[in-house]
């Protein structure tokens, strides 16, 4: 179970009608989408763009390497859910987020899990640095271990 107050960033997101599958249960693929929304919202509203014709687009070239997700109570409805997301390690070119899916109101949880990333040169696709302005931004995320 996660609460509204944890460390990270909290980002509501929509869970649409066709998110849904036949049996009226968000689809367990939705739940990587409903991730995804969240983390473009969290790099968007710090003025990162997805332009392969940005200046700075190589920044922001990250491939996931590994995702898992145990999930707990199903969505049934369209509305809104919390994606609570945080980093649990920054490397030298990797980033691991922890994350998990609640009620919009943080009282059920519905999935949590990790993503794992790599920031790969657009030119090569071999692994390359985080650097600056990214390592910045993913900086804010981090976890602190007490």
């Amino acid at each position: 179970m996660t609460t509204l107050t944890e460390p990270g960033h909290l980002e509501t997101v929509q869970v649409h009608f066709d998110d849904l599958d036949a049996l009226g249960v968000v689809h367990n693929a939705r739940y990587v989408l409903l991730l995804e929304r969240a983390l473009s919202a969290f790099w968007t509203e710090r003025g990162w763009t997805f332009d392969p014709g940005a200046a700075d687009f190589g920044d922001s070239f990250f491939v996931v390497r590994e995702f898992s997700i145990t999930y707990h109570a199903p969505i049934t409805r369209p509305g809104t859910a919390a994606v609570r997301m945080w980093v649990e390690h920054l490397g030298s070119s990797s980033v691991v987020y922890g994350f998990a899916i609640t009620s919009a109101d943080g009282a059920v949880l519905h999935a949590n899990g990790r993503r794992v990333q790599v920031k790969v040169d657009p030119a090569t696709l071999r692994p390359s640095p985080i650097t600056g302005r990214a390592r910045e931004i993913v900086s804010q995320l981090l976890r602190s271990v007490a």
